[in-house]
């Protein structure tokens, strides 16, 4: 019998993730059905039973298990989203949705974010099987929707349905093959600033929401909310992203509107951060009102906890483990942890670094080294289970 990380095949990963790159679901507008057929064909032919999850119409999830799911043996559970950010084609030297191998790298809107992942996670599922290797877990993999926009019809549609059942999981997301345990939540808000009308030609008379609005930008943008930083992921940020305002450029203007993105730490809430920006505004003088966008919660698992451990042995190795890491931003892997405290890693090829850019690529050589943890991970987990279940669960 071959080990099954020596019958992880390169091309084969790339061919998937380079067909999944092909497959356009951009979100916005939302649409996550073109990639459908591929990944249930995919699925089918490695013996998984295959469901499609669509809440909403044009926004299917997939779900594909591997063994009985009885309870009889330990489920492990490989999340990742199929939606992709859009682009700007003109910003691309390549084209976005064929999947280029260039220098080592394929290119391609989602290579890294997250196609590239999820085609690592499934080829480690193809070696153990071209390998010959008898798994003694459960697998379910979960291709979800809606990510990029917060989860709503994906994951977070998944957990209201109470379909979500896994003793540990890994979200592949572009961690530079880091074992990432922690994540930061966000907080998007609208802030709209008042002022009063006057001519242009005297603008003393009157009063500039828009100046109101440059010393409101000048407070938030790059502030500092919190005196300690958390040991991975630093301090919480601010960024003032969209700025509109005014009528006419001989108009003081009346109202000038600011959209934020307020990144939180584990365990502060929505009311928290909206509490932090207030505490901003309040003395500014400035007359606002304040709406929030959306939310998302932060994130982490216990160091200590045994899975932690565990995968960095495999996706490093003896000797050499992986290094535990923190992401400034935010996954599915937060609704796992926080909601159903699934033990819960994000690991996976690429990094966030070019994730959402132009030319965003995952390097070939990550890929295969994803796919050989990924197949180390179904063959051991198991026995890892078995060894530790007082301690993940």
């Amino acid at each position: 019998m071959t080990n099954a990380r020596d019958a992880v095949d390169t091309g084969r990963c790339v061919d998937l993730a380079t067909a999944m790159i092909q497959c356009d679901t951009r979100n916005p507008p939302g649409n996550e059905s073109p990639i459908i057929p591929l990944m249930t064909d995919v699925m089918k032919g490695l013996g998984a039973d295959v469901e499609v999850f669509e809440p909403a119409a044009g926004r299917p999830s997939l779900l594909a298990t591997v063994g009985p799911c009885d309870r009889s043996r330990p489920i492990l559970m490989i999340n990742g989203h199929l939606d992709v950010v859009p682009v700007t084609e003109s910003e691309w030297s390549v084209p976005p949705f064929a999947g280029v191998v260039r220098d080592g790298k394929l290119m391609g809107r989602g290579a890294c974010d997250m196609k590239g992942g999820i085609a690592a996670a499934i080829e480690g599922l193809r070696a153990c099987l071209d390998a010959g290797v008898r798994l003694d877990t459960d697998l379910v993999f979960h291709l979800v929707a809606d990510e990029e926009t917060g989860g709503r019809w994906g994951t977070a549609a998944l957990l209201n349905a109470g379909r979500i059942t896994a003793d540990a999981a890994v979200v592949p997301e572009p961690s530079e093959l880091g074992v990432c345990i922690a994540e930061r939540g966000v907080l998007l808000a609208r802030i709209e600033i008042f002022g009063r009308a006057g001519h242009g030609s005297d603008p003393a008379a009157a009063h500039s929401a828009v100046a109101d609005a440059a010393r409101v930008t000048q407070a938030l943008h790059l502030a500092h909310f919190d005196p300690e930083p958390h040991l991975l992921l630093g301090l919480p940020s601010c960024n003032v992203g969209v700025i509109r305002g005014g009528t006419a450029p001989n108009v003081v203007a009346s109202h000038c509107v600011l959209e934020v993105d307020r990144r939180v730490l584990p365990g502060q809430t929505c009311e928290d951060a909206v509490d932090s920006l207030r505490a901003i505004l309040d003395p500014l003088g400035v007359s606002y009102s304040l709406e929030v966008l959306g939310f998302a919660e932060a994130s982490e698992l216990a160091a200590e906890n045994p899975f932690v451990g565990y995968l960095q042995e495999v996706c490093g190795g003896v000797g050499t483990p992986t290094p535990v890491r923190g992401l400034c931003l935010g996954t599915d892997a937060r609704f796992l942890r926080n909601q159903l405290d699934i033990p819960t890693v994000v690991y996976g090829p690429g990094s966030m670094t070019v994730a959402h850019a132009a030319d965003e690529y995952v390097a070939v050589a990550e890929l295969t080294k994803a796919a050989e943890s990924f197949a180390g991970l179904y063959t051991s987990f198991a026995r890892f289970f078995a060894e530790s279940v007082a301690g993940i669960t």
